[in-house]
């Protein structure tokens, strides 16, 4: 146990230095070399905690999967409300990226460009599920709630994810300048209009 503290240390302090340098050399390429540099440790250092640079990034999605799912799982557990469910979820990924600006160009898939193809994959998996979630959400009002939704549901939840998407996407283009969060609420307040109607009831004859 005392042995593996040092070694958590240090890759944490690895994965940090990356996020970094993602937010700092927003565009660049990011060599070991360089973010030997930036951990104040040798090359060969960095290659005791991780094999490859490619397990580096693995390892700051596996933080963002982490931190998105364990939250999404409590938001519901604790709101039954599908439209608010869809609420908190968009929200919590527009904070998220908000606090982790470095993190953001591996949302977007641009600090992937040129590395091993299963990071594009499990990126582009993280997204699909979190539309997946979305999907269900909103079926689910259906049977939970007697709403619909006044798209076809995988067009709904697809809009919703979109939305968020490119909120995160201009953050990078703008060099985080632009919040994700801007003008969220009011924004959610138009989607969120018709997203759910009630369910008619059939006419007696």
């Amino acid at each position: 146990m005392t042995q593996e503290t040092p070694k958590q240390t240090r890759r944490e302090q690895i994965l940090q230095a990356l996020a970094l340098m993602l937010q700092e050399d927003s565009g660049k390429r990011i060599t070991t070399a360089a973010l030997a540099r930036q951990v104040g440790v040798s090359e060969a250092a960095l290659y005791r905690h991780f094999p490859s640079k490619a397990r580096m990034f693995e390892g700051l999605i596996e933080f963002i999967e982490e931190t998105l799912f364990e939250r999404i799982r409590r938001i519901l557990d604790e709101e039954p409300q599908a439209q608010a469910r869809c609420h908190h979820i968009l929200t919590l990924l527009l904070g998220f990226a908000e606090k982790n600006p470095g993190l953001c160009r591996l949302l977007g898939g641009d600090a992937l460009t040129g590395e091993t193809a299963r990071l594009r994959v499990r990126m582009t998996q993280l997204f699909d599920r979190l539309e997946t979630q979305l999907k269900q959400i909103l079926r689910e009002a259906e049977i939970h709630e007697g709403l619909r939704t006044t798209l076809q549901v995988s067009a709904a939840a697809n809009l919703l994810l979109a939305t968020a998407d490119g909120r995160i996407t201009q953050y990078v283009r703008s060099d985080f300048r632009r919040l994700p969060t801007e003008h969220w609420e009011d924004q959610w307040q138009m989607l969120s209009a018709r997203l759910l109607v009630a369910i008619p009831h059939p006419a007696h004859v």
